[in-house]
């Protein structure tokens, strides 16, 4: 039961600190701003785009665009209906959402790859460049000097031996 009430309190402290943290408050202005965004593609492709590929194929209304099919089990009820219109509708919805976050993460990517150009200029000028190479030679300096002095201090040693 201890167990339990462990494993309880601390995703309680982990989930409070992603709270507090702010990234649940970006989400939803996320998800508002997205679903803000989704009606106006919806408008788009319902209201601008698709009433001209129904002038195009004859004047089809894409919304009504449907398959009939015949109820086999009960012969009274209205035929149900596939409604491949509003699917197609729905995929240039997809298509076009997909684009416009295309976009959108080629330019963040774009944002973050200029700031990270500027991040190492700015610590390139700052900060002399140190090759790898120097820097295990210093280290290996280094370790020379280190052992040279502890040979020498075990010789010293030995000699005081010695003379006693």
């Amino acid at each position: 039961m201890t167990n339990v009430r462990e494993c309880c309190c601390t995703w309680r402290k982990e989930f409070q600190e992603f709270a507090l943290r702010g990234n649940i408050f970006d989400l939803a202005i996320g998800i508002i701003i997205g679903t803000a965004f989704q009606n106006v593609v919806k408008s788009l492709v319902d209201d601008i785009l698709t009433p001209p590929f129904g002038l195009i194929f004859d004047g089809v209304d894409f919304s009504n665009l449907t398959i009939p099919m015949r109820n086999f089990l009960r012969k009274d009820q209205p035929p149900v209906v596939i409604r491949y219109g509003l699917f197609l509708q729905q995929i240039i919805h997809l298509f076009i959402i997909a684009l416009i976050l295309f976009f959108i993460m080629k330019f963040i990517k774009r944002i973050r790859e200029a700031a990270h150009r500027q991040r190492q200029a700015e610590n390139s000028s700052n900060e002399p460049f140190i090759s790898p190479i120097d820097e295990k030679l210093k280290v290996l300096c280094e370790i020379r000097d280190l052992l040279q002095d502890k040979t020498n201090l075990s010789q010293r040693s030995t000699s005081n031996l010695i003379h006693l």
